[in-house]
């Protein structure tokens, strides 16, 4: 029996599990949005809520318990700058999770975890990278004509 047994497994070791949770916290610090399996969303939601709550106290004590627990300084500046000023009058419940379909190998539930309020940003990146993917298509259709344009691709060709 599992009575008081707080946490789940995961299928892992102790400190596997402990080094995938602390990068999903990062990952998610970073992008305010990833796609994982359900179960980890579900196990690494308390450490997000903790993590954020560090950044809203802001002292220099706090940061230095994120700086231990998180991956890269980046993401302790972001934590710090951008993402808990966003929650500066909430009282938790700081993320969201939206699960998505099945995995295709093993059928696993797949799910989104992202930080509420982070909309406009994920909208901003997602117009900058059609923005990109259209210039690209732009730039190859261009070289395609040239190329088509050009009379002695042809006789050299044949």
């Amino acid at each position: 029996m599992r009575h008081r047994k707080a946490g789940t497994k995961l299928g892992r070791n102790t400190s596997h599990r402990r080094a995938l949770l602390r990068n999903l916290v990062t990952s998610v610090i970073i992008a305010d949005r990833v796609e994982t399996t359900v179960a980890k969303a579900k196990a690494v939601r308390p450490l997000i809520e903790k993590m954020i709550t560090l950044g809203k106290k802001g002292d220099v004590h706090s940061r230095r318990q994120a700086l231990a627990f998180l991956m890269t300084d980046d993401s302790v500046t972001r934590l710090f700058d951008t993402v808990a000023p966003r929650y500066g009058d909430r009282q938790g419940g700081y993320l969201r999770i939206v699960k998505t379909g099945f995995q295709k190998g093993d059928g696993a539930e797949r799910a989104f975890i992202e930080l509420l309020g982070a909309e406009k940003q994920l909208e901003e990146k997602r117009q900058k990278r059609a923005e990109i993917k259209a210039k690209k298509r732009e730039e190859l259709a261009e070289a395609l004509e040239k190329e088509k344009n050009e009379p002695g691709a042809d006789d050299a060709a044949a």
